[in-house]
């Protein structure tokens, strides 16, 4: 039967021998959202990918695709859904346009329509030149392209995306986002992991930060903000940076910071008067010329998040 929900996951786990690469996730993401999966190397992300694509059976658990569940129904889970993942998304030993012809019929794409779209997304994507060309022969950049261009052959429901914009120049990367934003304002399901994240930032409706194979914290970039407990982000522009600045910054223990001869850069964990204050006595002792302060951003909720779960 149906799910209103694109994804339904209930203690989820996944464990190679003393291993636990998913350990008891709940996940429930609706249709039509972004959402995004977070957290180091090894946090678990693309593990859980995989099972919800049905390429690794779990542990134990249930995880379901539009009501489908990927163990006991693969196929039809198969059938509604496009993947791009690191190791598994093209066959090499195909062209460019015979892998976009065979991820086609798959989805029951065919005939002169399915050609006219593979010559479409090959234009989108500036593979017409390697049409032919077997994607064994390209190099990593091109693969990853072909990849990627699978998922507008065929209109699936829901959409994974593990490292998607991995070797692409800035330029194809934005156009791309801008074309998943558009899939999801059509009501497709967009899952990715990321390691860039503005990415996240930018496209995801909703975040999972993950270690460990278990969940850190869940929520939009609100929610998750109010989780960080006074991150602050600064930026400061001088005509020379005051003497003494760089050791007051370190007695500050930032979560990341720069500092060169006219600008401080950094991301604080103190209270907003702690933060006024120093940057007052800054200005006080050098010619103060832009000033910045903000809440903190996803890379600095990631940051001490993670952080938080490695001392627990």
């Amino acid at each position: 039967m149906a799910s209103t929900s694109a994804l339904a996951v209930r203690n989820l786990r996944k464990y190679y021998d003393d291993v636990r690469a998913v350990d008891g996730l709940d996940v429930t993401v609706e249709t039509g959202e972004c959402f995004g999966l977070l957290g180091p190397n090894g946090a678990g992300k693309t593990t859980l990918l995989k099972m919800l694509t049905t390429l690794v059976r779990p542990t134990s658990g249930r995880a379901s695709v539009l009501g489908f569940d990927v163990v006991a129904r693969p196929l039809e889970v198969r059938r509604r859904i496009s993947s791009v993942l690191q190791e598994t998304a093209v066959d090499q030993f195909l062209s460019v346009r015979g892998n976009l012809l065979s991820f086609a019929r798959f989805h029951g794409l065919r005939g002169e329509t399915a050609r006219r779209r593979a010559a479409e997304v090959m234009d989108r994507f500036g593979l017409a030149s390697e049409a032919n060309r077997k994607v064994m022969d390209l190099s990593g950049g091109f693969r990853r392209r072909v990849q990627v261009a699978k998922v507008f052959m065929a209109d699936t429901p829901v959409l994974f995306l593990d490292e998607f914009s991995a070797g692409m120049d800035p330029i194809l990367k934005r156009e791309i986002m801008d074309s998943f934003r558009a899939e999801a304002r059509r009501g497709r399901t967009l899952v990715l992991t990321t390691q860039i994240l503005s990415e996240a930032e930018e496209l995801c409706d909703d975040i999972l930060i993950m270690n460990f194979g278990r969940e850190v914290a869940r929520g939009d970039m609100n929610s998750l903000k109010r989780l960080s407990g006074g991150v602050y982000e600064i930026a400061l522009t001088f005509d020379r940076v005051p003497d003494g600045a760089e050791t007051e910054m370190a007695a500050l223990h930032p979560l990341r910071s720069h500092i060169d001869q006219t600008s401080i850069e950094a991301a604080l964990r103190a209270s907003e008067s702690q933060v006024l204050e120093w940057v007052s006595s800054l200005s006080l002792r050098g010619k103060l010329l832009h000033a910045e302060l903000s809440g903190a951003s996803l890379e600095d909720i990631f940051i001490e998040l993670t952080k938080k779960e490695k001392r627990q």
